[in-house]
């Protein structure tokens, strides 16, 4: 069975977990020890402060090492590790990574790590870093296999949902500990204070679901993604992967079995 180690776990690369598990493809996940993720729900990285986390019917669970990962693969569970620089990697020795970070930047992924390498939106460009990039800018393209060039910059405006884009974002308003007042899936309308940093309010810039918030005691700086509201309020979307999300992993399995196909036919000359 083919095995991929994807860096990142939040909700685009929980999406993408979800893809390459539902086709039969083994997936151990690397995280920070504490992850950043705003749509808690919806996030395999929630397994490392939790222990346990499951999204839609899938199970993850944290792992400590390389070898309890093996383990907990073979118990049908998805292993995650908090491992931000990758160091499972050459224990592991898997058929591809996936760097689903997102961080707009390459953080150390190579092209050498693996048989096959992904790399997932901004900061990768197919051919140099990664062997193939996958779009992930809402609109005609994303999901969308690049094998040679890179994904569209970064514009730092989050793409349009029920037709709001940046006042869906809620931001840190200050430098501090972030306490959370509303909950994911709580209805929430604006001006509503959805958690305070310091005694400062971070208030709600719209009408609609609460889909993400950071947790409790997390530090914070200004302007720091800190929440998402959904104006469609819709709260069932809080517990289920989202279409870019699942466009994007269908990205990364086609892009994974391209290349792998074309790897085995080339040792097979």
């Amino acid at each position: 069975m083919m095995l991929i180690v994807v860096r990142g776990a939040g909700d685009i690369a929980t999406g993408i977990a979800l893809r390459l598990w539902r086709a039969k493809i083994s997936v151990v996940m690397t995280d920070l020890e504490w992850p950043t993720a705003i749509r808690r729900t919806v996030c395999f990285s929630q397994a490392i402060p939790l222990g346990e986390t499951t999204v839609e019917d899938v199970t993850a669970r944290r792992a400590e090492d390389a070898a309890q990962a093996r383990a907990l693969l073979a118990q049908g569970v998805i292993p995650v590790l908090a491992d931000p620089e990758g160091r499972c990697i050459p224990v592991l020795r898997p058929d591809g990574v996936v760097d689903a970070i997102l961080a707009k930047k390459n953080l150390g992924t190579k092209i050498t790590g693996a048989p096959v390498v992904v790399g997932v939106g901004p900061g990768f460009t197919a051919g140099v870093d990664c062997h193939a990039v996958v779009e992930t800018m809402r609109g005609h393209y994303l999901g969308r296999v690049l094998y040679h060039g890179s994904a569209q910059p970064n514009t730092g405006i989050p793409g349009l949902i029920g037709g709001f884009a940046g006042e869906r974002v809620l931001r840190a308003p200050a430098k501090g500990l972030f306490h959370p007042r509303k909950e994911i899936g709580d209805r929430v309308q604006e001006g509503d204070t959805a958690a305070t940093v310091d005694g400062v309010p971070m208030l709600c810039t719209l009408d609609g679901v609460l889909r993400g918030i950071l947790p409790e005691g997390t530090p914070v700086f200004p302007g720091m993604k800190a929440g998402d509201i959904d104006p469609r309020c819709e709260i069932a979307h809080c517990h289920c992967a989202s279409d870019k999300a699942l466009a994007v992993g269908g990205g990364v399995l086609e892009a994974l079995l391209a290349l792998s196909g074309a790897v085995a036919a080339e040792n097979k000359v």
